[in-house]
């Protein structure tokens, strides 16, 4: 019984970091004074679109205190 609770976790697991395997988008930011450029490249959850990359990069970014410039280019991986 112990054996398949156990298996029964892991597939659970298993399946949950699969469906959130997630996409990648690849984006520029910068830093104000003194100016930084950011090329980077960040896993973004939900739909992997290039409007749902910038508003979730948005927001993730200006915690960071840097500004979003662009969103490049989504990927699902």
């Amino acid at each position: 019984m112990k054996q398949i609770a156990l298996l029964t976790c892991l597939v659970v697991v298993l399946g949950t970091s699969a469906a959130h395997a997630g996409c990648q988008a690849e984006y520029k930011a910068k830093r104000d004074n003194p100016l930084e450029l950011f090329y980077d490249v960040a896993q973004i959850s939900g739909p992997c679109t290039v409007p749902a990359a910038t508003v979730e990069l948005r927001a993730r970014l200006a915690a960071a205190g840097l500004t979003l410039l662009k969103v490049l280019s989504v990927k699902d991986t």
